[in-house]
Protein backbone atom coordinates (compact mmCIF):
# COMPACT_ATOMS: atom_id res chain seq x y z
CA UNK A 1 0.00 0.00 0.00
CA UNK A 2 1.34 3.42 -0.91
CA UNK A 3 2.28 5.81 1.91
CA UNK A 4 -0.44 8.21 0.72
CA UNK A 5 -3.21 5.58 0.93
CA UNK A 6 -1.94 4.36 4.27
CA UNK A 7 -1.88 7.86 5.74
CA UNK A 8 -5.52 8.37 4.72
CA UNK A 9 -6.67 5.40 6.82
CA UNK A 10 -7.87 5.65 10.41
CA UNK A 11 -5.23 4.95 13.10
CA UNK A 12 -6.51 1.45 13.82
CA UNK A 13 -6.48 0.57 10.13
CA UNK A 14 -2.92 1.86 9.79
CA UNK A 15 -1.78 -0.35 12.65
CA UNK A 16 -3.73 -3.27 11.21
CA UNK A 17 -1.94 -2.98 7.87
CA UNK A 18 1.42 -2.85 9.62
CA UNK A 19 0.67 -5.97 11.66
CA UNK A 20 -0.76 -7.97 8.75
CA UNK A 21 2.33 -7.38 6.64
CA UNK A 22 4.43 -9.12 9.32
CA UNK A 23 3.75 -12.85 8.76
CA UNK A 24 3.17 -14.70 12.02
CA UNK A 25 2.07 -18.29 11.47
CA UNK A 26 1.73 -20.34 14.64
CA UNK A 27 5.09 -20.84 16.40
CA UNK A 28 6.61 -17.91 14.45
CA UNK A 29 5.06 -14.92 16.25
CA UNK A 30 8.37 -13.39 17.37
CA UNK A 31 8.50 -10.45 14.91
CA UNK A 32 4.91 -9.31 15.37
CA UNK A 33 5.21 -9.76 19.14
CA UNK A 34 8.12 -7.33 19.20
CA UNK A 35 6.03 -4.71 17.38
CA UNK A 36 3.10 -4.99 19.78
CA UNK A 37 5.40 -4.91 22.79
CA UNK A 38 6.82 -1.62 21.47
CA UNK A 39 3.32 -0.21 20.90
CA UNK A 40 2.16 -1.14 24.40
CA UNK A 41 5.30 0.09 26.17
CA UNK A 42 4.84 3.43 24.42
CA UNK A 43 1.41 3.67 26.07
CA UNK A 44 2.94 3.18 29.52
CA UNK A 45 1.85 -0.42 30.03
CA UNK A 46 3.45 -2.69 32.61
CA UNK A 47 4.44 -5.65 30.44
CA UNK A 48 4.86 -9.25 31.52
CA UNK A 49 5.34 -12.40 29.46
CA UNK A 50 5.09 -15.98 30.66
CA UNK A 51 7.19 -18.98 29.67
CA UNK A 52 4.72 -20.52 27.23
CA UNK A 53 7.12 -19.91 24.34
CA UNK A 54 9.54 -22.54 25.63
CA UNK A 55 6.84 -24.98 26.62
CA UNK A 56 4.88 -25.00 23.34
CA UNK A 57 7.35 -23.95 21.67
CA UNK A 58 6.28 -20.63 20.14
CA UNK A 59 7.63 -17.30 18.97
CA UNK A 60 6.50 -15.61 22.17
CA UNK A 61 4.74 -16.34 25.43
CA UNK A 62 1.43 -14.95 26.61
CA UNK A 63 1.90 -11.18 26.77
CA UNK A 64 0.01 -9.16 29.38
CA UNK A 65 0.01 -5.37 29.24
CA UNK A 66 -1.37 -3.94 32.48
CA UNK A 67 -2.95 -0.52 32.86
CA UNK A 68 -3.74 0.17 36.50
CA UNK A 69 -7.19 1.44 37.43
CA UNK A 70 -7.73 5.19 37.33
CA UNK A 71 -11.18 5.05 38.95
CA UNK A 72 -12.53 3.36 42.07
CA UNK A 73 -14.93 0.43 41.97
CA UNK A 74 -16.13 -1.32 38.88
CA UNK A 75 -14.71 -4.49 37.30
CA UNK A 76 -11.22 -4.78 35.81
CA UNK A 77 -11.36 -6.43 32.39
CA UNK A 78 -9.00 -7.84 29.79
CA UNK A 79 -9.16 -7.18 26.05
CA UNK A 80 -7.76 -10.22 24.26
CA UNK A 81 -6.52 -11.39 20.88
CA UNK A 82 -4.09 -13.94 19.46
CA UNK A 83 -0.93 -13.06 17.54
CA UNK A 84 -0.60 -16.12 15.31
CA UNK A 85 -2.28 -16.87 12.00
CA UNK A 86 -2.79 -19.95 9.90
CA UNK A 87 0.13 -20.58 7.49
CA UNK A 88 0.73 -18.15 4.64
CA UNK A 89 2.58 -18.84 1.40
CA UNK A 90 4.58 -15.66 0.93
CA UNK A 91 4.68 -11.90 1.56
CA UNK A 92 1.42 -10.22 2.52
CA UNK A 93 0.63 -6.98 0.70
CA UNK A 94 -2.47 -5.30 2.09
CA UNK A 95 -4.64 -3.36 -0.34
CA UNK A 96 -7.81 -1.30 0.03
CA UNK A 97 -10.69 -2.28 -2.24
CA UNK A 98 -14.17 -0.82 -1.90
CA UNK A 99 -13.66 -0.04 1.76
CA UNK A 100 -12.24 -3.47 2.59
CA UNK A 101 -8.67 -4.37 3.50
CA UNK A 102 -7.49 -7.59 1.88
CA UNK A 103 -4.35 -9.23 0.55
CA UNK A 104 -3.16 -8.16 -2.89
CA UNK A 105 -1.76 -11.66 -3.31
CA UNK A 106 -3.83 -14.90 -3.45
CA UNK A 107 -3.22 -15.76 0.18
CA UNK A 108 -4.56 -15.10 3.66
CA UNK A 109 -4.67 -11.57 5.05
CA UNK A 110 -4.04 -12.41 8.71
CA UNK A 111 -7.02 -10.41 9.90
CA UNK A 112 -7.75 -13.40 12.11
CA UNK A 113 -6.76 -12.16 14.59
CA UNK A 114 -4.72 -9.03 13.87
CA UNK A 115 -7.92 -7.07 13.40
CA UNK A 116 -8.49 -7.60 17.13
CA UNK A 117 -4.85 -6.94 18.05
CA UNK A 118 -4.98 -3.58 16.30
CA UNK A 119 -8.39 -2.69 17.75
CA UNK A 120 -7.56 -3.36 21.39
CA UNK A 121 -4.24 -1.48 21.15
CA UNK A 122 -5.93 1.50 19.51
CA UNK A 123 -8.71 1.47 22.12
CA UNK A 124 -6.17 1.61 24.95
CA UNK A 125 -4.21 4.31 23.12
CA UNK A 126 -7.31 6.50 23.05
CA UNK A 127 -8.09 5.83 26.71
CA UNK A 128 -4.57 6.81 27.72
CA UNK A 129 -4.42 9.85 25.43
CA UNK A 130 -7.79 11.17 26.60
CA UNK A 131 -7.31 10.30 30.25
CA UNK A 132 -10.51 8.29 30.38
CA UNK A 133 -11.19 6.77 33.83
CA UNK A 134 -11.37 2.98 34.01
CA UNK A 135 -11.48 0.16 36.54
CA UNK A 136 -8.30 -1.50 35.26
CA UNK A 137 -7.45 -2.86 31.82
CA UNK A 138 -5.20 -5.69 30.73
CA UNK A 139 -4.38 -6.45 27.12
CA UNK A 140 -3.75 -10.20 26.76
CA UNK A 141 -2.10 -11.41 23.55
CA UNK A 142 -1.57 -15.13 23.05
CA UNK A 143 0.49 -17.32 20.71
CA UNK A 144 -0.47 -20.53 18.90
CA UNK A 145 -4.25 -20.14 19.09
CA UNK A 146 -4.67 -21.60 15.62
CA UNK A 147 -3.08 -24.93 16.61
CA UNK A 148 -5.20 -25.80 19.61
CA UNK A 149 -5.34 -22.67 21.78
CA UNK A 150 -1.92 -23.64 23.08
CA UNK A 151 -0.95 -20.24 24.43
CA UNK A 152 -4.24 -19.59 26.22
CA UNK A 153 -4.28 -23.11 27.64
CA UNK A 154 -1.05 -22.26 29.46
CA UNK A 155 -2.23 -18.86 30.63
CA UNK A 156 -2.32 -18.40 34.41
CA UNK A 157 -5.40 -16.35 35.38
CA UNK A 158 -3.60 -15.07 38.49
CA UNK A 159 -1.23 -13.16 36.18
CA UNK A 160 -4.00 -10.74 35.22
CA UNK A 161 -5.83 -8.15 37.31
CA UNK A 162 -8.92 -8.76 35.17
CA UNK A 163 -11.86 -10.77 36.40
CA UNK A 164 -13.48 -10.89 32.94
CA UNK A 165 -11.71 -11.36 29.61
CA UNK A 166 -13.22 -10.33 26.28
CA UNK A 167 -11.93 -12.05 23.15
CA UNK A 168 -12.62 -10.58 19.68
CA UNK A 169 -12.30 -13.61 17.44
CA UNK A 170 -15.37 -14.59 15.47
CA UNK A 171 -16.80 -13.85 12.07
CA UNK A 172 -20.17 -12.18 11.84
CA UNK A 173 -21.41 -8.62 12.28
CA UNK A 174 -20.53 -6.74 15.43
CA UNK A 175 -23.22 -7.37 18.01
CA UNK A 176 -22.73 -11.11 18.00
CA UNK A 177 -22.00 -12.87 21.29
CA UNK A 178 -20.66 -16.41 21.11
CA UNK A 179 -22.77 -18.09 23.76
CA UNK A 180 -21.70 -21.66 23.04
CA UNK A 181 -18.64 -23.32 21.52
CA UNK A 182 -17.75 -27.00 21.14
CA UNK A 183 -15.36 -29.43 22.69
CA UNK A 184 -12.79 -30.83 20.27
CA UNK A 185 -11.15 -34.26 20.28
CA UNK A 186 -8.28 -35.08 17.93
CA UNK A 187 -7.47 -38.64 16.92
CA UNK A 188 -3.99 -39.72 15.85
CA UNK A 189 -3.91 -43.24 14.46
CA UNK A 190 -1.18 -45.30 12.79
CA UNK A 191 -1.85 -48.55 10.96
CA UNK A 192 1.17 -50.89 10.95
CA UNK A 193 1.18 -53.63 8.36
CA UNK A 194 3.87 -55.71 6.65
CA UNK A 195 6.00 -54.63 3.71
CA UNK A 196 6.44 -56.71 0.55
CA UNK A 197 7.29 -56.28 -3.13
CA UNK A 198 4.05 -55.13 -4.76
CA UNK A 199 4.85 -56.71 -8.13
CA UNK A 200 6.31 -60.04 -7.05
CA UNK A 201 4.81 -61.13 -3.71
CA UNK A 202 2.02 -58.68 -2.83
CA UNK A 203 0.13 -61.44 -1.01
CA UNK A 204 2.91 -61.52 1.58
CA UNK A 205 2.30 -57.89 2.49
CA UNK A 206 -0.31 -56.26 4.65
CA UNK A 207 -1.13 -52.77 3.39
CA UNK A 208 -1.50 -50.12 6.06
CA UNK A 209 -2.87 -47.72 3.44
CA UNK A 210 -5.64 -50.17 2.54
CA UNK A 211 -6.51 -50.51 6.21
CA UNK A 212 -6.67 -46.73 6.64
CA UNK A 213 -8.89 -46.43 3.57
CA UNK A 214 -11.28 -49.04 4.92
CA UNK A 215 -11.42 -47.22 8.25
CA UNK A 216 -12.15 -43.86 6.69
CA UNK A 217 -14.86 -45.30 4.44
CA UNK A 218 -16.62 -46.71 7.51
CA UNK A 219 -16.44 -43.55 9.67
CA UNK A 220 -19.40 -41.18 10.05
CA UNK A 221 -17.94 -37.88 8.81
CA UNK A 222 -19.03 -34.37 7.96
CA UNK A 223 -22.12 -32.86 9.59
CA UNK A 224 -23.24 -35.53 12.04
CA UNK A 225 -26.06 -33.47 13.58
CA UNK A 226 -26.73 -29.73 14.05
CA UNK A 227 -24.07 -29.40 16.77
CA UNK A 228 -21.59 -32.16 15.84
CA UNK A 229 -19.01 -32.49 13.06
CA UNK A 230 -16.21 -34.91 12.21
CA UNK A 231 -13.38 -34.86 9.70
CA UNK A 232 -10.28 -36.74 8.57
CA UNK A 233 -7.65 -34.10 7.94
CA UNK A 234 -4.47 -35.89 6.85
CA UNK A 235 -3.44 -39.29 5.51
CA UNK A 236 0.27 -40.11 5.23
CA UNK A 237 1.89 -43.40 4.39
CA UNK A 238 3.81 -45.57 2.01
CA UNK A 239 7.23 -45.27 0.39
CA UNK A 240 6.88 -46.26 -3.28
CA UNK A 241 4.35 -47.70 -5.72
CA UNK A 242 6.16 -51.04 -5.85
CA UNK A 243 6.18 -51.49 -2.08
CA UNK A 244 3.20 -52.64 -0.02
CA UNK A 245 2.84 -49.86 2.55
CA UNK A 246 3.94 -50.88 6.01
CA UNK A 247 2.70 -47.73 7.82
CA UNK A 248 -0.07 -45.19 7.33
CA UNK A 249 -1.00 -42.44 9.75
CA UNK A 250 -4.23 -40.47 9.78
CA UNK A 251 -5.29 -37.50 11.86
CA UNK A 252 -8.94 -36.78 12.46
CA UNK A 253 -11.15 -34.70 14.66
CA UNK A 254 -14.63 -34.61 16.14
CA UNK A 255 -16.28 -31.62 17.78
CA UNK A 256 -19.65 -31.05 19.37
CA UNK A 257 -21.62 -28.84 21.72
CA UNK A 258 -22.96 -32.05 23.29
CA UNK A 259 -20.37 -33.99 25.32
CA UNK A 260 -22.34 -37.24 25.21
CA UNK A 261 -22.73 -37.10 21.44
CA UNK A 262 -19.04 -36.21 21.10
CA UNK A 263 -18.01 -39.27 23.09
CA UNK A 264 -20.23 -41.45 20.89
CA UNK A 265 -18.78 -39.94 17.73
CA UNK A 266 -15.19 -40.49 18.83
CA UNK A 267 -16.00 -44.08 19.74
CA UNK A 268 -17.59 -44.65 16.33
CA UNK A 269 -14.42 -43.41 14.61
CA UNK A 270 -12.20 -45.58 16.80
CA UNK A 271 -14.46 -48.58 16.20
CA UNK A 272 -14.12 -48.06 12.44
CA UNK A 273 -10.34 -48.06 12.78
CA UNK A 274 -10.33 -51.19 14.93
CA UNK A 275 -12.61 -53.03 12.50
CA UNK A 276 -10.46 -52.01 9.53
CA UNK A 277 -7.23 -53.07 11.24
CA UNK A 278 -8.73 -56.46 12.02
CA UNK A 279 -10.05 -56.97 8.49
CA UNK A 280 -6.71 -55.98 6.92
CA UNK A 281 -4.69 -57.98 9.46
CA UNK A 282 -2.60 -55.00 10.57
CA UNK A 283 -1.85 -53.46 13.93
CA UNK A 284 -3.34 -50.18 15.13
CA UNK A 285 -1.80 -47.52 17.37
CA UNK A 286 -4.20 -44.73 18.34
CA UNK A 287 -4.55 -41.92 20.83
CA UNK A 288 -7.22 -39.32 21.47
CA UNK A 289 -6.29 -35.79 22.55
CA UNK A 290 -8.70 -33.41 24.27
CA UNK A 291 -7.83 -30.29 22.26
CA UNK A 292 -10.19 -28.01 24.16
CA UNK A 293 -13.38 -28.10 26.23
CA UNK A 294 -16.65 -26.56 25.14
CA UNK A 295 -18.91 -24.18 27.01
CA UNK A 296 -22.39 -22.71 27.09
CA UNK A 297 -23.05 -19.32 28.70
CA UNK A 298 -26.32 -17.78 29.82
CA UNK A 299 -27.72 -14.36 30.61
CA UNK A 300 -26.83 -14.71 34.30
CA UNK A 301 -23.10 -14.95 33.54
CA UNK A 302 -21.45 -11.61 34.32
CA UNK A 303 -19.51 -11.46 31.05
CA UNK A 304 -22.77 -11.84 29.13
CA UNK A 305 -24.46 -9.06 31.11
CA UNK A 306 -21.52 -6.69 30.72
CA UNK A 307 -21.24 -7.35 26.98
CA UNK A 308 -24.95 -6.78 26.42
CA UNK A 309 -24.82 -3.45 28.21
CA UNK A 310 -21.78 -2.35 26.23
CA UNK A 311 -23.24 -3.38 22.88
CA UNK A 312 -26.53 -1.64 23.60
CA UNK A 313 -24.68 1.53 24.61
CA UNK A 314 -23.11 1.49 21.12
CA UNK A 315 -26.47 1.08 19.44
CA UNK A 316 -26.19 -2.65 18.64
CA UNK A 317 -28.90 -5.23 19.19
CA UNK A 318 -26.99 -8.14 20.77
CA UNK A 319 -27.55 -11.54 19.20
CA UNK A 320 -26.32 -14.97 20.26
CA UNK A 321 -24.13 -17.28 18.21
CA UNK A 322 -23.55 -21.00 18.71
CA UNK A 323 -20.36 -21.85 16.87
CA UNK A 324 -18.54 -24.94 15.70
CA UNK A 325 -15.16 -23.27 16.22
CA UNK A 326 -13.05 -22.82 19.31
CA UNK A 327 -11.28 -19.70 20.58
CA UNK A 328 -9.11 -18.61 23.48
CA UNK A 329 -12.37 -18.22 25.40
CA UNK A 330 -12.58 -22.03 25.64
CA UNK A 331 -9.18 -22.15 27.30
CA UNK A 332 -9.70 -19.13 29.56
CA UNK A 333 -12.95 -20.58 30.87
CA UNK A 334 -11.36 -23.97 31.48
CA UNK A 335 -8.61 -22.24 33.47
CA UNK A 336 -11.12 -20.38 35.63
CA UNK A 337 -11.13 -16.94 34.00
CA UNK A 338 -14.60 -15.65 33.05
CA UNK A 339 -14.42 -14.94 29.33
CA UNK A 340 -16.56 -14.17 26.31
CA UNK A 341 -15.92 -14.23 22.57
CA UNK A 342 -17.40 -11.40 20.51
CA UNK A 343 -17.92 -11.10 16.76
CA UNK A 344 -15.68 -8.55 15.07
CA UNK A 345 -16.88 -8.77 11.46
CA UNK A 346 -13.98 -10.66 9.90
CA UNK A 347 -14.95 -12.19 6.54
CA UNK A 348 -13.74 -15.42 4.87
CA UNK A 349 -10.94 -16.01 7.37
CA UNK A 350 -8.27 -18.63 6.57
CA UNK A 351 -8.84 -18.14 2.81
CA UNK A 352 -7.39 -15.98 -0.01
CA UNK A 353 -10.67 -14.02 0.07
CA UNK A 354 -10.12 -12.94 3.69
CA UNK A 355 -11.03 -9.28 4.26
CA UNK A 356 -12.35 -6.80 6.77
CA UNK A 357 -13.91 -3.39 6.32
CA UNK A 358 -12.08 -0.36 7.66
CA UNK A 359 -15.40 0.61 9.20
CA UNK A 360 -15.49 -2.71 11.08
CA UNK A 361 -12.07 -2.03 12.59
CA UNK A 362 -13.25 1.38 13.78
CA UNK A 363 -16.41 -0.14 15.21
CA UNK A 364 -14.43 -2.80 17.06
CA UNK A 365 -12.43 -0.01 18.70
CA UNK A 366 -15.70 1.63 19.71
CA UNK A 367 -16.93 -1.64 21.19
CA UNK A 368 -13.71 -2.13 23.17
CA UNK A 369 -14.08 1.41 24.53
CA UNK A 370 -17.70 0.70 25.46
CA UNK A 371 -16.68 -2.46 27.32
CA UNK A 372 -14.12 -0.49 29.31
CA UNK A 373 -16.62 2.26 30.10
CA UNK A 374 -19.34 -0.22 31.08
CA UNK A 375 -16.88 -2.12 33.28
CA UNK A 376 -16.02 1.10 35.14
CA UNK A 377 -19.30 0.91 37.05
CA UNK A 378 -20.18 -2.77 36.54
CA UNK A 379 -20.48 -5.04 39.57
Amino acid sequence: MSPELLAALSPVAQLFVKLCEIPSPSRDERAVAEVVRHELRALGAELTEDGAAEDIPAGCGNIVARFAATAGGGTPIALCAHLDTVPNNGPIEVKLADGFLTNHRPDILGGDNKSAVAAVIEAVRRIVAEGQPHAGIDVILTPCEEIGLQGAQRFDPTSTQATIAFVFDHTGPIGGIVSAAPSLRKIHATFVGRTAHAGIVPEQGRSAIEAAARAISRMPLGRIDPVTTANVGTVQGGTATNVVAERCTITAEARSLDEKVLAQQVMAMLDAMTWAATEAEVDLESRVVNEFTGYRLGDRDPQMRLARQALESCGYEPYLVETGGGSDTNAFLSNGLASLNLCNDMIDVHTPDERIAVESLDRTVDLALALVETARTFT
